[in-house]
C-alpha cells in the first residue's frame, strides 16, 4: 500500500515522528464529499511510447523522500468470523523440508537507503532472471543472486515518460513474469498528484534489462493496493478504491489491459467493473505453468468474507466492450475462521520493540496462482486466520472454477504456538503446492520460512516439515506496526518445480531498517523432467503493407523437454477483409504466416495473435500488422528554367511540365497569378497531360520589376502549384 494512505485506527497513540510527518500529508490532501458510488474507468492508456533500454538508463537511487511510513486509506470491510475452525494442522508434516536451492539478500538494507516501510514485497522469476520490486525501488538479479541492474528506483523505468509516472515514486509495485510471451510487466502507481495513474511497462523481449512498452492509465478514485494477474486474453489488475482523503472505502475496481496490444506497443486501453463497498481486497487469477486456460476462460477473481470465498468471472470482448461480461460472486462456503487480530495488529515479536505487528488479516493475501492441469483447474491462495491462541496460514485448493467452484482442499497451518501470517502460495506441475510467510513470536524475531504439501500427502495437510529461509535479526520498532502487506511466491518456468519465495525480515531492531530475502526449492516429488513443451516465436515483429496488398511471417516452433509433436496455427486480430494462411499447418518447426488484404481492407494498426495447439498445449506470440490506404493518383507540377529575364516590349517563355504519380492520367488545367501590371501570360497547350510552354509578353511600358509567378494545374479536386521568378529590365 501507498505510504500515504491513511492510518489504521486501532492504534492512533503509537507512531512517532515519521507518522506524523505522513500525517501532516495526508491531511493537506483535498477534503473529501460524501461517499459516492466509485466510477469505472474504462477507455484509452493517457500515453504510452517505447523506453531506452533500461540497462542504458542511469539509476534513480534518491528522490528526497524520508521515513514515509506505510498506512492504509481507511478499512476494508469486516471478515470476522466465529466460526470453530475444523481444518487446523497443530502439528508439522513429518516429512523433511526440501532445503533451499538459492538463498539471498534482495533489496533492502544495507543496499538501498530504506525510506519508506513496509517494503511490500514481491517477485518474479524467468527462465535467467529474478526480479523484485518493494516500495520505491526494484532490482534485476541473476538467478544465483548476482545484481544485473539497480537497485533503482522504480520510477527510473519510466524515465523520459513525462507526468506522474516519470515524477512520482510512489510504490505499491508488482511485477509479473509473462511465461507464454516471454515478457515482463513491471507495474507502479502514482498518486501523489493527479490524474491518479497506474503506471505499467512491459518488456519488448525476454530481457528485462532491455526496452519497454509503457503506459499509463488514468483512475478516477485512489487506486490503492494494485494486484497484477497475467491471463491470456488480458492483463487483469485489482484495486481498493478509496475517497480522496482516505476516509471511505468506496468498493474494488477490477480492470483488463489489452495485453495483445501492450506486446507490440500499440495502443492500447482498459476495460474496468466496480463491486459494492461490501467486496475488498480482490485478487485475479494469475497463470502458473505452460498450458493456458481453455479457450474464452475467463479471468477468476476471489476476496474473503466470513466463512466464505466469492468467486467472479470477468471475460473481456476488445472487438465488442458491450460483450464484455462480469459475473458473481458465486459463495464457496469453506471451513470456519475467525480473521487473525480482529483483522488489526497483534503478531508478537521478541526483544526490546515489543509492539504487535499488523496480521492483514481482513484480506486474501497474494497471489491467486491458477494452473490448468488439462483434466482440472486449480486456483491456490491463502489468507491469515485465528489458530488458538495463535496464528496461522489458512490455504486453499480451488476445483472446477469454471463450472462448478468448490474447495478440493484446505487446511489451517499452525503446527506450534508461534505465529505465522503474511503467506504466498503456489503450485508446481505434478500438483505439489509450495507456501511461503513471515514467523514470530513473543521469543522470536520475525523470520521467513516455508512448507508444502505433495501430493501423497492427506489433503488438507502441509506434510513436509518447514524449512527456515532466514532467520530474523531483529524486531520492528513499536512506532510502525505494519508489516510486508504481500509477499510472492512463484514457479520456475525452466523446470515447472522450482518454488521462488520472497519477503521482509530485519537484519536488527528498527523500523525503516528491513531487509529482504529470496530464496528458492523444490520437492523431490516433482519430476525433474518436464513435460515436452514448446513455445512460439515469429519475426518480424511489425510488417507494413497498402490496401490490397499481402505480407508475411516466419513462424518458429520451439520444441522444450523433447517435444516432437506437431502444432495446429491459426491467427486472430486481422482487420475486415483480410486473410491469414500458414503454410505448413500443422508444423513441426518453422511455418510461413502469409497476410492478404483488399482494397476494401481498413487502413490502420493491427495487433495478431499467432496460436500453436497442441494436445492440451496452446501457446502464441503477437505481432503487428500496419494496412497503409492505397495510394492515389496524382501528380506534381515543375517549371524550367526556374527564373527568366526578359527586355521590357520583349517576350520569354517557361517549360511546365505535369509530372504524374500512382498512376495519374488525367488533364491538367493550368492557370498563373503574380503578373506585373502590363504584361500578359499563355499557355499552350492548356490543359495538358505532359507539358505546356507558358509565354510571358510584356510591352514596353512595362516597369522594371523582380516577381515570382505561381502556376497553378487543377485536375478534378486535386490542385498543386509550382512557382518561376521573372525580371524585367529595360531596354
Amino acid at each position: 500500500m501507498h505510504q500515504l494512505s491513511a492510518f489504521r485506527l486501532r492504534s492512533p497513540l503509537r507512531f512517532g515522528i515519521a507518522a506524523i510527518l505522513a500525517l501532516g500529508l495526508l491531511l493537506a490532501l483535498p477534503p473529501s464529499a460524501a461517499p459516492a458510488k466509485p466510477k469505472t474507468d474504462s477507455g484509452p492508456a493517457v500515453h504510452h511510447d517505447t523506453s531506452p533500454a533500461l540497462r542504458d538508463i542511469a539509476p534513480a537511487t534518491d528522490d528526497g523522500k524520508k521515513e514515509k511510513k506505510e498506512k492504509e486509506k481507511g478499512h476494508l470491510p469486516l471478515v470476522a468470523s466465529h466460526g470453530t475452525d475444523t481444518a487446523v494442522q497443530s502439528s508439522q508434516g513429518t516429512a523433511s523440508a526440501p532445503a533451499t536451492s538459492t538463498n539471498f539478500d534482495g533489496v533492502g538494507e544495507p543496499n538501498v537507503s530504506v525510506n519508506v516501510a513496509p517494503p511490500d514485497t514481491d517477485g518474479d522469476v524467468g527462465p535467467n532472471h529474478y526480479v523484485q520490486i518493494v516500495n520505491l525501488s526494484f532490482a534485476v538479479f541473476s538467478k544465483t543472486g548476482s545484481f544485473i541492474y539497480g537497485p533503482a528506483l522504480t520510477k527510473t523505468l519510466w524515465s523520459g515518460f513525462g507526468g506522474g509516472c516519470q515524477s512520482n515514486n510512489d510504490g505499491d509495485g508488482t511485477v509479473k513474469y509473462d511465461k507464454s510471451a516471454d515478457r515482463w510487466i513491471i507495474t507502479q502507481f502514482s498518486v501523489s498528484t493527479t490524474p491518479y495513474l497506474e503506471c505499467v511497462a512491459v518488456s519488448t523481449t525476454g530481457d528485462p534489462t532491455g526496452t519497454y512498452y509503457r503506459y499509463a492509465f488514468s483512475y478516477s478514485n485512489f487506486p490503492d493496493y494494485p494486484k497484477l494477474g497475467v491471463w491470456s486474453d488480458a492483463y487483469y489488475i485489482t484495486f481498493n478504491l478509496f475517497n480522496s482523503s482516505g476516509t471511505s472505502f468506496l468498493g474494488s475496481e477490477i480492470c483488463a489491459y489489452d495485453r495483445s496490444k501492450m506486446l507490440i506497443g500499440a495502443v492500447a486501453t482498459q476495460q474496468c467493473k466496480t463491486t459494492s463497498s461490501t467486496y475488498g481486497g480482490l485478487l485475479p487469477s494469475d497463470i502458473d505453468g505452460s498450458t493456458a486456460p481453455p479457450a474464452g476462460s475467463p479471468n477468476y477473481i476471489l476476496n474473503v468474507t466470513a466463512n466464505t470465498l466469492n468467486l467472479w468471472k470477468f471475460h473481456v470482448d476488445w472487438a465488442t466492450p458491450a460483450n464484455t461480461t462480469f459475473a458473481g460472486p458465486s459463495a464457496i462456503g469453506v471451513a470456519g475462521f475467525s480473521e487473525a487480530c480482529g483483522g488489526g495488529a497483534c503478531i508478537p515479536q521478541s526483544g526490546a520493540f515489543s509492539g504487535s505487528l499488523d496480521s492483514l488479516g481482513d484480506r486474501l493475501m497474494y497471489r491467486l496462482a491458477y494452473r490448468n492441469f488439462g483434466d482440472h483447474e486449480s486456483l491456490v491462495v491463502n489468507h491469515s486466520v485465528t489458530a488458538g491462541s495463535s496464528v496461522g496460514v489458512r490455504w486453499y485448493e480451488l476445483r472446477s472454477p469454471g463450472s462448478a467452484p468448490s474447495v478440493y482442499q484446505q487446511g489451517t497451518y499452525a503446527p506450534d504456538s508461534s505465529y505465522r501470517w503474511m503467506g504466498s502460495a503456489a503450485m508446481d506441475h505434478s500438483g505439489n503446492v509450495g507456501l511461503g510467510y513471515s514467523v514470530s513470536s513473543s521469543s522470536m524475531h520475525p523470520g521467513i520460512r516455508y512448507t508444502g504439501h505433495v501430493t501423497t500427502d492427506p489433503l488438507g495437510v502441509m506434510g513436509q516439515g518447514e524449512g527456515t529461509l532466514i532467520n530474523g535479526g531483529g524486531s520492528q520498532d513499536f512506532t510502525l506496526d505494519r508489516w510486508g502487506d504481500y509477499a510472492s511466491m512463484s514457479v520456475d518456468p525452466t523446470d515447472d518445480c522450482t518454488f521462488w519465495f520472497t519477503s521482509e525480515y530485519l537484519k536488527s531492531d528498527g523500523s525503516f531498517n528491513w531487509s529482504t530475502r529470496i530464496g528458492s526449492f523444490k520437492f523431490a516429488s516433482c519430476s525433474t523432467q518436464t513435460t515436452p513443451d514448446f513455445s512460439l516465436t515469429a519475426s518480424p515483429s511489425s510488417q507494413t503493407v497498402t490496401q490490397g496488398g499481402s505480407t508475411s511471417y516466419n513462424v518458429s516452433v520451439n520444441p522444450q523437454n523433447g517435444f516432437n509433436g506437431s502444432v495446429a496455427l491459426s491467427v486472430s486480430g486481422l482487420p475486415a477483409n483480410a486473410s491469414g494462411s500458414f503454410s505448413p499447418n500443422p508444423a513441426t518447426s518453422a511455418s510461413t504466416l502469409s497476410v492478404a488484404t483488399s482494397a476494401s481492407t481498413p487502413a490502420g494498426t493491427y495487433p495478431l495473435t499467432i496460436t500453436g495447439t497442441s494436445g492440451s498445449l496452446t501457446h502464441s506470440t503477437s505481432v503487428s500488422l500496419i494496412v497503409n490506404a492505397t495510394a492515389q493518383p496524382d501528380f506534381t507540377l515543375s517549371a524550367s528554367p526556374g527564373s527568366q529575364t526578359v527586355v521590357a516590349g520583349s517576350s520569354t517563355t517557361y517549360v511546365i511540365t505535369v509530372n504524374g504519380t500512382n498512376g495519374f492520367a488525367g488533364s491538367v488545367t493550368l492557370s498563373l497569378t503574380g503578373l506585373p501590371a502590363g504584361t500578359s501570360y499563355s499557355f499552350g497547350p492548356n490543359p495538358t497531360s505532359a507539358s505546356s510552354t507558358l509565354t510571358i509578353t510584356t510591352t514596353s511600358g512595362s516597369k522594371p520589376s523582380t516577381s515570382t509567378l505561381t502556376i497553378a494545374g487543377t485536375s478534378g479536386s486535386l490542385t498543386r502549384t509550382t512557382t518561376v521568378s521573372l525580371r524585367i529590365k529595360k531596354r
